[in-house]
């Protein structure tokens, strides 16, 4: 019977990118891949089956593990042992099913209820978090096949405190907004672009408008240079028709 009171635990989550741009013999290969991949690195950081409950999302896989499992050792394997793995495994692989991964690592509380169903406010934030733009960005534009953010209670908790193979100035902070408020996290790497206003420069302002010339003026009776210049008695228009002198070119000018 599946324990309904929530219990603490680490949430591991990873997300495959463009997972639905492959067809269905790519997806079932990737889906082989990102199984296998997630199950040799938790192995390495001492969870094993027994440690650890799987949630199956097609393209993604979310982990519940036992929190007597250190962040520490879990942490380090993230950092080293999955790009590692990773980037042998893609050598390998065709350009078509190349495995890039996004990974939330999480603390908190979870419910499993009697449907098996997973509850709980912060694996909601750990799924927001999984979903961000910055995270997305992040891996769009790094060259490696493979980026973490952690929650702000595993930074506070392990990262800031500099642990052996766990770098905390490789970690930069970011606030992603939801709908219940702005949710702080910490992204191992630089800020893409996306996220980093200062690394795009202000547009430039508007170039002013150029003046509108002011028509010229001349003196009265003048004619324009290259214009038609009336002379004589009783000149006028009247029914299409024009009386009078009439003289082309330059004012003053007879022909």
């Amino acid at each position: 019977m599946p324990q309904t009171a929530p219990l603490p635990r680490t949430m591991l989550l990873i997300d495959t990118e463009r997972f639905s741009d492959r067809d269905d013999v790519q997806q079932a290969l990737l889906r082989r891949m990102l199984f296998s991949l997630v199950d040799r690195v938790l192995l390495t950081a001492g969870v094993d089956q027994t440690m650890r409950l799987r949630a199956d999302r097609g393209d993604a896989v979310m982990e519940l593990i036992d929190p007597a499992v250190p962040l520490t050792t879990l942490l380090r394997a993230l950092l080293t042992d999955l790009p590692a793995e990773l980037r042998a495994m893609n050598r390998m692989a065709a350009s078509s099913t190349q495995l890039r991964l996004r990974a939330v690592l999480a603390g908190g509380y979870v419910a499993v209820d009697e449907y098996d169903g997973w509850v709980g406010t912060d694996l909601n934030d750990a799924c927001r978090l999984l979903d961000a733009d910055p995270l997305r960005a992040a891996l769009r534009e790094r060259a490696g096949d493979f980026v973490l953010c952690v929650s702000e209670s595993v930074h506070a908790g392990i990262v800031r405190h500099q642990h052996t193979g766990i770098p905390a100035e490789e970690f930069t902070h970011i606030t992603v907004p939801t709908k219940n408020g702005p949710l702080p996290a910490w992204l191992h790497g630089p800020l893409p672009t996306l996220a980093n206003p200062s690394a795009t420069p202000p547009p430039a302002d508007p170039a002013p408008a150029s003046p509108t010339p002011a028509p010229a003026t001349r003196p009265a009776g003048a004619a324009a240079a290259g214009g038609i210049e009336f002379h004589g008695t009783n000149h006028g228009a009247i029914a299409n028709q024009i009386t009078g002198g009439i003289t082309f070119g330059t004012p003053g000018e007879r022909r």
